[in-house]
């Protein structure tokens, strides 16, 4: 009997301390979108830009001598179809990171308010996860404005797929807690724009946005297949253009472990953070 109780009391601590860290990280997240809400058209259309231009640009202009089966494969009538899936991954990648990295470093480098919540008492994943949670947010905010893009030159109604949206969630994830955490690392503007050309432009590009990583050569294939961005656009174009049964599930698991290993090492971080 006794043994039972201690169980069912360790049992109910453990229930306590996930709702407490539930808790705490939607009140970091409350805090972040009451900011946000105030300029949602801006944070809507500011990853827009890109997109459209790489739209118009390959899709469109270099799109037209590209056929289907010429250097890519898949069930696409064009080359424009082709990168849709790649964009949203791509804007959802680019606002995730730079925004919540942008956020951070407003709160530490210039309004001096990040001092605050750090003595809050509240667990560090918790402020990972508060901030991860907004960065969230903005990414499909402006993902959403290319999934509408999307749907207007395609009429493909998988973008709005169920396992279309959870991994561009995950995507969103990914890249969000990656800016907690170079948001904490930096230590001025000119550092952040030092990881987005070394770590958000090449993936960007070699994240099998515009071609099919089934392609490459063995070499260059293992070089994609690190980038966690690769996962995100084979899977979102997996779910718009190829039968449930083509679709690579690993993509799944692989970015969920990523997610999950960047918020430990953001938790880490926030409960190193001196600053």
């Amino acid at each position: 009997m006794t043994t039972q109780k201690v169980f069912l009391w360790g049992k109910q601590v453990k229930t306590t301390q996930f709702q407490l860290l539930v808790a705490d990280s939607l009140t970091i997240f409350w805090g972040e979108w009451l900011k946000l809400r105030a300029r949602i058209t801006q944070v809507a259309a500011t990853g827009l830009i890109s997109p459209l231009i790489y739209i118009l640009a390959f899709g469109l202009g270099l799109g037209s001598s590209i056929r289907p089966g010429s250097s890519v494969t898949g069930n696409y009538d064009n080359y424009l179809e082709f990168i849709l899936p790649g964009m949203v991954a791509l804007s959802s990648m680019t606002i995730s990171f730079g925004g919540t990295t942008f956020s951070i470093c407003g709160e530490r480098l210039f309004s001096k308010t990040f001092e605050e919540m750090l003595l809050v008492p509240i667990n560090p994943l918790a402020l990972h996860i508060g901030k991860m949670l907004a960065g969230i947010v903005r990414g499909l905010m402006t993902s959403g404005s290319v999934i509408l893009v999307a749907l207007l030159f395609t009429g493909n109604w998988n973008f709005l797929n169920p396992l279309f949206l959870l991994l561009l969630v995950l995507n969103c994830a990914v890249f969000a807690g990656l800016g907690v955490i170079v948001g904490l690392s930096v230590r001025s503007l000119e550092s952040v724009g030092l990881y987005n050309n070394f770590v958000i432009v090449p993936m960007s590009f070699l994240g099998a946005t515009f071609f099919d990583p089934s392609t490459l050569p063995v070499a260059l294939k293992c070089v994609v297949y690190l980038l966690p961005l690769t996962y995100a656009s084979t899977g979102l174009r997996a779910v718009v253009y190829s039968p449930l049964s083509e679709f690579p599930w690993y993509s799944i698991p692989i970015l969920l472990v990523v997610a999950i290993a960047l918020s430990l090492w953001g938790s880490y971080k926030f409960s190193q953070q001196k600053d």
